[in-house]
């Protein structure tokens, strides 16, 4: 078999039993890898509670995964989060996912509850369970320093050791498996980390076409303005976007009630590079490199966490930012949720808190002492716990990134739709409406919004099973990357054939999540997007969202997904007629 290694290892952590099983050639050719095939994999999953024993954790890489294809160096964690309850994946790159391919795993599976603390460790054909009563309670880059000899490490900290809702899983070189809170269901396994060395290579099914194919998808990199030109993510990496946000007027500041923050330049991406002598750093062998380092090695913040360690908290202090980024990655925890539940818990008591105050909530909120209780519950529970439910900037208890809605009609419809929450990634439309040149009339209009957002959910699908970075498609696209799985797998592929794999993974991931009770209630955003507008200036107006033209472009939405006026299926039969 070309591209896939056909074998899961499954992992039961309660009765200690590891063994390799055969992943049939159908769901893999079906369901890519990543995260279609993790979604496959929870098809008798799906309704159990997320912190339940037998609830399962799923890491799974792609096809193209172990092969100089770019932006391939990634695997895709999938189960149900602790935060939303909706299904849920999230990605990461890096030398891990390289690895456990290079180990003969297309995914492993992680069941069951440990006794006690573990490690599992994976050596090529090899897979141990190790004790881990003395890593149990130990930051990110303690544990990571206890294991690297054996491989490359994902580990929790004491965030998903405590159960925060939106604790992350950290790859050891720095990337994080966040939002969600898979990091809270992999510390109730009591699992600590995952180890995995592997030395095998991919084999490739054509290897002349396969190099035609990524010659193109360089070409189409270097010709890309976003990636390697004047926008320049590779260059300043995503805080790129601090000063595209604050000139479109969508910059998200004190809890979503403004849309501008006027010190932002203070954290943009020249100020990044200036004050901390920023560096290129990234995935591995991925060509952008669009994360940075700082002079002395530190991960640096991204676009959402400035933004959100920033303007939505009033802080524009880039060294109190930098440190929270830091902090929230040596405890294991997600930024995002992290700095918008303070926010909402801040517009809540009356004041949000100070640069000086916001490490020890966050060491409060990963341990769950004092105000950290009610905090690490994310931002809807503790705003409901407050009385003031209405300061939760979230959908499906996700909270929004750091993109108003009010400033992009298409980013507005993308949050509700996203079957994990309010996710900017699983549309981004973004692209569509903010990065092209000239920047598209359309980005105050729903007029058509319905259907890109539903193509573009497909698309992303796709990618995300591959599993390919998004930034890779600011310059390539499915067509590329079709004929790259082509000569990968010796099976053919292209951008319709792809698509309809992303809408059969979006679809089945939409009937999970309505058999828990996800519908049209809960395919809203927060009262304040219709009721407030945004912070006009230079000869933009932000105003609030139309609901009338909101509801009517969701309803068109569910048509053109083939759903009920609802938002979910009519057909109970139409997971038994999947692959």
């Amino acid at each position: 078999m070309y591209g896939w290694t056909g074998k899961l290892l499954h992992v039961d952590l309660t009765r200690g039993i590891l063994e390799r099983r055969v992943i049939p050639r159908e769901l893999l050719e079906a369901y890519l890898g990543g995260r279609g095939l993790g979604v496959r994999l929870m098809r008798d999953y799906f309704k159990i509670d997320p912190f339940d024993p037998d609830m399962p954790l799923i890491l799974a890489v792609g096809p193209l995964c172990g092969t100089a294809s770019p932006t391939a160096a990634r695997l895709a964690a999938v189960s149900r989060s602790p935060l939303t309850g909706t299904i849920y994946d999230c990605s990461a790159g890096g030398r891990f996912p390289w690895r456990l391919k290079a180990a003969g795993l297309d995914a492993v599976f992680i069941t069951g509850k440990s006794a006690e603390p573990v490690v599992l460790a994976i050596d090529d054909e090899r897979a141990e369970l190790l004790p881990a009563r003395d890593l149990w309670g130990k930051e990110i880059k303690a544990t990571v320093a206890a294991l690297e000899e054996r491989g490359s490490v994902a580990a929790i900290g004491p965030a998903g050791e405590n159960g925060v809702l939106f604790a992350n899983i950290m790859m050891g070189e720095g990337n994080s498996i966040g939002r969600g809170g898979l990091g809270a269901v992999m510390g109730g396994k009591l699992l600590k980390a995952v180890v995995v060395q592997g030395t095998g290579t991919t084999q490739v099914a054509d290897r002349e076409r396969f190099e035609a194919a990524r010659a193109d998808v360089m070409r189409l990199f270097r010709a890309s303005p976003v990636i390697f030109g004047e926008l320049g993510i590779s260059e300043y990496g995503t805080p790129a976007l601090v000063d595209l946000m604050a000139q479109r007027r969508m910059a998200p500041t004190e809890n979503f009630s403004a849309t501008f923050f006027e010190n932002s330049e203070n954290y943009s991406g020249p100020a990044i590079r200036r004050e901390c002598g920023a560096k290129k750093d990234g995935c591995y062998g991925c060509p952008i490199q669009c994360k940075k380092a700082s002079r002395d090695g530190v991960a640096l913040p991204e676009y959402e966490t400035v933004n959100h360690f920033g303007a939505l908290n009033g802080i524009s202090d880039l060294s109190a930012i930098v440190r929270a980024n830091t902090l929230c990655n040596e405890l294991g925890m997600d930024t995002i949720s992290a700095a918008a539940t303070l926010s909402a818990f801040g517009e809540a008591r009356g004041r949000f808190p100070g640069a000086d105050e916001v490490p020890k909530l966050l060491s409060d909120i990963a341990y769950r002492r004092g105000e950290g209780e009610l905090l690490s519950l994310g931002s809807r529970r503790a705003a409901e716990a407050l009385g003031k439910p209405g300061l939760s900037m979230s959908v499906k208890s996700l909270e929004l990134p750091a993109y108003d809605p009010r400033g992009a009609y298409g980013m507005a419809l993308a949050y509700v739709t996203s079957n994990r929450g309010g996710c900017h990634l699983r549309a981004y439309p973004i692209s569509h409406e903010i990065l092209r040149k000239p920047v598209p009339t359309d980005r105050f209009s729903f007029s058509g919004k319905a259907r890109i957002i539903k193509i573009a959910e497909d698309v992303n699908a796709a990618v995300d099973s591959l599993v390919a970075c998004k930034f890779a498609f600011f310059g390539a696209t499915l067509e590329e990357y079709g004929e790259l799985l082509s000569a990968m797998t010796g099976v053919e592929y292209g951008p319709e054939s792809l698509k309809a794999i992303g809408e059969r993974i979006y679809l089945t991931e939409r009937f999970y999540n309505c058999a828990n009770g996800f519908d049209l209630d809960k395919d809203t955003l927060p009262e304040r997007f219709f009721a407030e507008p945004g912070s006009a200036g230079e000869g933009i107006d932000i105003p609030p969202l139309d609901r009338a033209r909101f509801d009517e472009e969701l309803r068109k939405y569910y048509r053109i997904r083939g759903l009920n006026d609802r938002g979910c299926f009519d057909d109970e039969g139409f997971l038994q007629r999947l692959p």
